[in-house]
């Protein structure tokens, strides 16, 4: 490393090294290596934050926004570049189904600044984007976009349409950033379909002169892969058709070009083969994550991923008198780091404390719902009587949003037994059919019985409104992923930061705590899992009814998770990482 690369950086070894760390903070100045001219830089297809005008569809996108937030708050010079679709996806109940609206959106209205063009080309043509940039402190947002983009995840994952807007993020993006001055420190790739945009910096650097080997061996260095998967083979392929018309002409070294060409088996090539190779650095996103995803380059051999867990960003996730509470009683700081002794001071934390914050949550679920009616069009208002479980994540197979359905008797005796309401909320991806048929039939299946029809709750819509109320108001919340296929997943973080007690199977972060940290589903089987899964309903109805029981498991969840689901940690593991002692 030269002179002038030379960085300040203390890794944190335990968490009395945490002064170090903030010191440097402190001073705006981690290492020398990240400037403002030379930032972090953190790629993704998809950036939820409806705050900034942009909406996403999930939690990469909420992730996106949250990892940006926090640097802001740690002073980190920190971009991010995705791009700004000119179309929303909201949904709506139709005639009693879930139907799809598109809602045009003018990024001018959201504090977007138009800074000039740039062009990619693509099947003969020069196609123009608007470069778009939002200042924060020491972070900012820069999108490209034009009228024509389409919205998030339009078309097929291997469609022309969806490799256009990646290509267009990669090396759009990339002119965007010297377009404004900026040179990569790091670039973090969210996911294979960023990786056009490592593929256009060792075109740049190939192109000007760099050896092509030295240009390889610099980008691999200067590139974090980070996936948020766990299966290759559900990736979607791409023909050497399809990248003559999109990738290949913008592309200026044929030492590249030949290095890309020599990466398709068969005519087809997977983007996560080729950011593998690309990509010195790689990082999984929690520890289970990282030992179980099965990748592999493009010799067969196993790829091996550092795990860093995502993290949420407690001051836009956690009810502000909530974390008032915590950083007032020392339990965090003020950059949501635990503290040394912050298992002590959780002793302090009280039912009736727990019941007042929850109480507030329900104000602002109550205030929430007043624009979010079921799919009967009902307004609902519950009481801080009332007992609410939630489901609220996105619809897909493996996260199983109907398994609590699967014995509607069952189901429906512990729900009234309380007199509980059941909420589901959650977006089925535009294109599965096979998600969007089994939400019918659920929804199908409430609507067949007189108790659960007044006492289970599709909300549409679901967004990071809903998800904020759902997780300051519920009391309870459900996450049943089928073991070894969640990633990480952040809705569950919320859930514990908020007080709700967490009924989960031992997957994604979760796994990252004691599987006694929090009420766990599992079984030998299906019918085991599902058993469970009714008792520990029952069991957190009960818990919520005794006031020595809700103080332990409450201050158990916060024990074991709060250095897991803190963004702060998040960052802080990412540039151990990324700048080693």
């Amino acid at each position: 490393m030269n002179d002038d690369e030379e960085y300040f950086y203390h890794p944190l070894e335990n968490i009395e090294d945490v002064d170090l760390f903030y010191e440097a903070v402190e001073r705006n100045h981690l290492t020398k290596a990240i400037s403002p001219e030379r930032p972090y830089t953190y790629w993704t297809i998809e950036l939820y934050d409806q705050k900034n005008g942009i909406r996403g569809g999930g939690g990469l996108g909420i992730l996106a926004a949250d990892t940006r937030r926090v640097a802001e708050d740690m002073g980190i010079p920190f971009v991010l570049i995705t791009p700004f679709y000119p179309y929303e996806v909201h949904q709506e109940i139709q005639h009693g189904q879930v139907a799809d609206k598109h809602i045009p959106v003018d990024y001018k209205k959201f504090g977007f600044h138009y800074i000039d063009s740039v062009n990619v080309k693509c099947c003969n043509t020069l196609c123009k984007l608007d470069v778009i940039e939002k200042k924060f402190n020491s972070t900012r947002i820069i999108s490209i976009t034009e009228p024509n983009f389409g919205e998030l995840y339009s078309g097929m994952s291997g469609s022309d349409h969806r490799l256009y807007q990646e290509v267009s993020l990669g090396f759009g993006g990339y002119a965007a950033l010297k377009l404004v001055g900026l040179k990569p420190a790091i670039m973090q790739l969210n996911e294979v379909a960023t990786f056009f945009a490592a593929l256009a910096r060792l075109d740049e650097l190939a192109s000007n002169g760099m050896d092509f080997y030295e240009a390889v061996v610099y980008t691999r260095k200067h590139t974090l892969y980070t996936n948020h998967t766990l299966v290759q083979a559900a990736e979607a392929e791409f023909s050497r058709e399809q990248f003559d018309k999109f990738v290949f002409p913008n592309l200026k070294s044929l030492a590249v070009k030949k290095w890309l060409a020599d990466k398709f088996t068969e005519g087809r090539i997977k983007l996560s083969s080729v950011t593998i190779e690309i990509a010195e650095l790689r990082s999984g996103v929690s520890k289970l994550h990282a030992r179980v995803a099965n990748y592999r380059d493009l010799a067969g051999n196993k790829v091996k991923f550092k795990a860093i867990t995502n993290g949420i960003d407690m001051n836009t996730w956690v009810l502000p008198s909530l974390m008032d509470y915590y950083k007032s009683s020392e339990i965090i700081d003020n950059y949501t780091m635990p503290t040394v002794n912050f298992e002590e001071r959780l002793e302090n934390l009280t039912a009736d404390k727990i019941r007042m914050f929850k109480s507030e949550g329900r104000e602002i679920l109550n205030k929430v719902l007043k624009n979010r009616p079921d799919q009967y069009g009902r307004i609902l208002r519950f009481s801080d009587e009332d007992f609410v479980f939630d489901f609220k994540r996105r619809f897909v197979d493996y996260k199983r949003p109907e398994m609590p359905f699967r014995n509607p008797v069952r189901l429906r005796n512990i729900l009234e037994e309380r007199g509980a309401h059941y909420i589901l909320a959650g977006r089925v991806h535009a294109g599965d059919e096979e998600m969007s048929g089994k939400l019918r039939a659920l929804l199908e299946l409430v609507d067949s019985d007189e108790y659960l029809r007044d006492h289970v709750h599709y909300l549409t819509d679901y967004d990071e409104t809903l998800a904020y109320g759902l997780s300051c108001g519920a009391n309870t919340a459900i996450n049943v992923p089928i073991v070894g296929l969640e990633a990480c997943g952040t809705s569950w973080m919320k859930d514990v930061a908020n007080l709700n007690v967490l009924i989960s199977t031992h997957d994604g972060g979760v796994a990252d705590g004691s599987i006694n940290a929090y009420f766990n589903v599992s079984g030998a089987d299906e019918e085991e899992e599902l058993d469970m899964l009714y008792q520990q309903m029952e069991d957190a109805i009960k818990t919520w009814d005794n006031d020595f029981d809700l103080e332990y498991v409450i201050r158990r969840q916060l024990s074991a998770f709060l250095p897991v689901i803190s963004g702060a940690r998040m960052m802080q593991d990412y540039l151990d990482y990324l700048f080693p002692k």
